[in-house]
């Protein structure tokens, strides 16, 4: 395709992420310098089968870079799941003349991306947007470092209350197949414990390291769990550590979708932007089916089937980490 492109399409599908808009913004002015018309289309692949979808300029993308949240909105679309569904959404891409489409989502939203593709034989680039952080090929999702910094702001503000009644606190957080989120924060907070989804950990480890933690004077403590934690949610084993350590004042906090909101930090900004330069790019360059991410501060790309089919593992050396400074 090379420099002939003259339209692409964006959108953004799956779960939102801090930064989405930084992506957004990054796509469309790209193009705008490249001289590249680009439409929009709103709430996922929902938007591409109803033609929902409208013309960007540089100005239309102007002061969303600082917003959470996606100003495309997004949206889970069962219809695209079906191959008449994927029929419908390439015609209205034709009819617009669109040769080519960014996708900045979730492996769910690539592994629509990837079928679209492969069915219709139309260019498309990933941008992985996710708190989750659980996208191969990139050592940094879009979303995750806000999610991260919501999270440690909360778990501090429940530690005050922890500290001040001597009360242990069981703190859910986002992760149902990943314990990114748990890991990072539960490191940064000083939690006594991290429950995973990647690891095997029984009640009876638990209850020990609390008990030590008593022991060695400590009044308080924090349990991060990750939702997809296989022993049971954050309720569950409040109840079930209740019935072991009966003098325990023992507290549930979910963080929920308040994990998901707020304004990007500034290393989502940049991310998001690179990789929606990335993206736009690699359309130019004739590329297509692959991910645009991040190895090493370095800009790189990934089939997006490697992307979905792939996942990225749990640092041991994090899990080393938080087992050595969780005394």
């Amino acid at each position: 395709m090379g420099k002939s492109l003259k339209h692409i399409g964006v959108l953004t599908s799956g779960g939102d992420a801090p930064g989405m808009n930084a992506a957004i913004r990054s796509v469309v002015r790209t193009c705008t310098h490249h001289g590249i018309e680009v439409t929009g289309f709103y709430e996922g692949y929902q938007g591409v089968i109803d033609d929902n979808a409208e013309t960007l300029d540089a100005r239309a993308v102007a002061h969303i870079i600082n917003r959470g949240g996606t100003m495309l909105r997004s949206a889970r679309c069962a219809e695209f799941r079906t191959r008449e569904g994927r029929q419908k959404a390439y015609d209205n891409l034709k009819k617009r003349g669109i040769e080519g489409l960014v996708v900045i989502g979730g492996d769910g939203s690539f592994t629509g991306a990837s079928l679209l593709s492969d069915e219709f034989d139309i260019p498309v680039i990933g941008i992985p947007g996710t708190i989750d952080n659980d996208i191969y090929g990139t050592d940094f999702t879009i979303g995750f470092d806000t999610a991260l910094n919501t999270v440690v702001d909360a778990v501090d503000r429940i530690r005050d209350t922890a500290t001040s009644h001597n009360r242990l606190f069981f703190i859910e957080v986002m992760g149902r197949d990943s314990g990114f989120i748990a890991l990072n924060a539960g490191i940064a907070v000083g939690a006594t414990n991290i429950l995973i989804p990647e690891e095997s950990t029984e009640l009876d480890e638990v209850i020990t390291k609390l008990k030590t933690g008593r022991e060695n004077g400590k009044t308080s403590s924090i349990v991060l769990v990750a939702e997809g934690e296989k022993m049971g949610d954050a309720l569950f084993m409040a109840e079930e550590t209740k019935k072991h350590l009966p003098d325990y004042d023992i507290r549930v906090s979910v963080l929920g979708h308040m994990q998901r909101g707020g304004n990007p930090t500034c290393a989502d900004r940049v991310l998001a932007t690179r990789l929606g330069v990335a993206a736009v790019e690699q359309l130019m360059a004739g590329h297509s089916s692959v991910m645009c991410g991040v190895r090493n501060g370095s800009v790189c790309t990934v089939s997006i089937h490697d992307a979905i089919s792939r996942k990225p593992g749990i640092d041991r050396n994090l899990m080393h980490i938080a087992e050595i400074v969780s005394l």
